[in-house]
């Protein structure tokens, strides 16, 4: 990428960090990353933390799916178009729509991709779509925890809604029981953070998952981290797997 590519629309104050971070990126190596793990495995703590120390741009398709339609980009109107039909977006579409989006300056070193594939049939779409591209995925980081400890992260939380201010019945419970700290509201749990919704999330998680990790696995790119650690001790284990 020329180093003149958009700057005209970058603030003068940012331009100075926005060179410093491009004379930094220099040197890093490229990589693309897949991210996965099951909800509350600590993925989202993760992944601004990697995007920034390696200059990758992070892709969640969900969002990118949105925009294409947003934008009224080719891809993104066949997408509205099957999605006003109600059926699922095809995996040619979706792998299209991250194909569009490598084209970015922000891609250059890379990416973070969130939530998918969820099949194999996807990892194997996106690899041949990659191969063209005369590239390949380089890590598949595998958020490991255990459903046990999972349903104890997520089941514990409770939220004072009119502040958004959480709580955690073990980790960080309030100073009385139920009650916010500040005002003595009721705090409430979030209808997805029961224990109920948790397991047919989990169930529905590992059973489309598994699959996609032993795909990569038999290629020697699955990076096992052992989510149930604290975060730093996550982002250590992370940036030993990328070493």
């Amino acid at each position: 990428m020329s180093a003149s590519a958009n700057l005209e629309d970058v603030q003068s104050v940012d331009l100075m960090s926005e060179l410093l971070r491009r004379l930094k990126c220099q040197s890093k190596p490229d990589k693309r990353l897949i991210l996965v793990g099951p909800p509350g495995s600590g993925k989202g703590t993760q992944s601004p933390i990697v995007k920034d120390e390696y200059c990758l741009c992070h892709l969640a398709t969900g969002d990118m799916l949105r925009a294409a339609v947003a934008a009224k980009t080719p891809l993104g109107i066949k997408a509205k178009e099957t999605m006003e039909k109600g059926e699922l977006v095809s995996d040619d579409l979706v792998v299209g729509i991250i194909d569009d989006a490598l084209k970015k300056p922000s891609c250059e070193k890379g990416f973070i991709l969130d939530g998918f594939p969820r099949t194999v049939a996807q990892a194997e779409k996106l690899d041949e779509m990659l191969s063209k591209r005369g590239v390949k995925v380089d890590k598949v980081l595998n958020f490991a925890i255990d459903d046990a400890i999972l349903e104890e992260r997520i089941t514990g939380r409770w939220i004072h809604p009119s502040s958004g201010r959480s709580y955690h019945t073990k980790f960080a419970p309030p100073k009385a029981p139920g009650v916010d700290d500040v005002t003595g509201e009721p705090l409430i749990q979030r209808k997805d953070d029961t224990a109920a919704v948790l397991k047919s999330r989990l169930e529905a998680f590992h059973k489309q998952t598994e699959p996609v990790i032993d795909y990569y696995t038999k290629k020697g790119i699955v990076a096992n981290l052992p989510a149930e650690k604290s975060p730093q001790e996550v982002t250590a284990e992370v940036k030993k797997a990328l070493s």
